[in-house]
Order: structure tokens, then C-alpha cells, then sequence
């Protein structure tokens, strides 16, 4: 019994809501109807203002100019003897064993997928009963 009552009430909110949204939607568009049959008010008219002027700008005053210097003499760089480098050792030349000789497996061969589709006797049309 109860849920009989809770699922009437859910319905008859559902309704009143639909029905509460249907009637304002009623009201807004009769309302902006109004809005549109009405003629726009007139609006004041704004007054001219003065433009303001501004001062001139000062004059730009002028910069000292920078003093060019010569171009220093720079003393002539030392030469250094650069040592020769070591001569490197010569290193054994080493053989290897050779490896052992290893078979490698044979490749099964791979199945072949027949390529002719083979007929199904039920599923074939009917020989023709004229000659062509």
C-alpha cells in the first residue's frame, strides 16, 4: 500500500511541475509580446562635452655625447712547446678456438589453404530448363 502512494505522489509531482512550467511559459511569451507591440521610449539626448586640450610636450633635451676611445695594444701572447704524446704499446694479437659447427633445425612447411570453394548441392540454382 505504501508504495501505491509514493508512486501517486511522484506522479502528481511530476504533473504539477509540468503544468507549473507550462503556465509561466505562457506568461513570458504573452509578456514579451507586450514588450513588442509597445513603441520603445524616447531617450534623452546626451550633451556635447568640451574636448579636453592637453599641454605640449617639453622638448626632448639633448645627451652628452660618449668620448671614443683608441683601441688597447695587447702584448703578444707566449708560444709554448706543446709535448709530443707517447707512442702506445703494441697489444698480442689473440686468436679465438674456433666455434663449434651447430646444425640449425629444418622449417616445417607451412599447410596450404585450398583456394577452389566447393559447391553445396541445396544452395546451387536450379539447372535451366532452356538452352541458351
Amino acid at each position: 500500500m505504501k508504495s501505491i502512494t509514493m508512486d501517486a505522489f511522484n506522479h502528481s509531482s511530476i504533473l504539477s511541475l509540468i503544468l507549473i512550467l507550462s503556465l509561466s511559459s505562457i506568461q513570458m511569451s504573452l509578456g514579451a509580446r507586450n514588450l513588442l507591440q509597445t513603441s520603445a521610449p524616447t531617450l534623452p539626448t546626451i550633451p556635447s562635452l568640451p574636448k579636453p586640450s592637453l599641454p605640449p610636450l617639453p622638448a626632448m633635451p639633448t645627451l652628452p655625447t660618449v668620448p671614443t676611445l683608441g683601441k688597447p695594444t695587447l702584448p703578444p701572447l707566449p708560444s709554448t712547446q706543446i709535448p709530443s704524446l707517447p707512442t702506445m704499446p703494441t697489444v698480442p694479437k689473440v686468436s679465438l678456438p674456433p666455434l663449434p659447427a651447430t646444425s640449425l633445425p629444418t622449417i616445417p612447411s607451412i599447410p596450404t589453404i585450398p583456394i577452389t570453394i566447393p559447391s553445396i548441392p541445396f544452395l546451387s540454382p536450379p539447372p535451366s530448363t532452356t538452352s541458351p
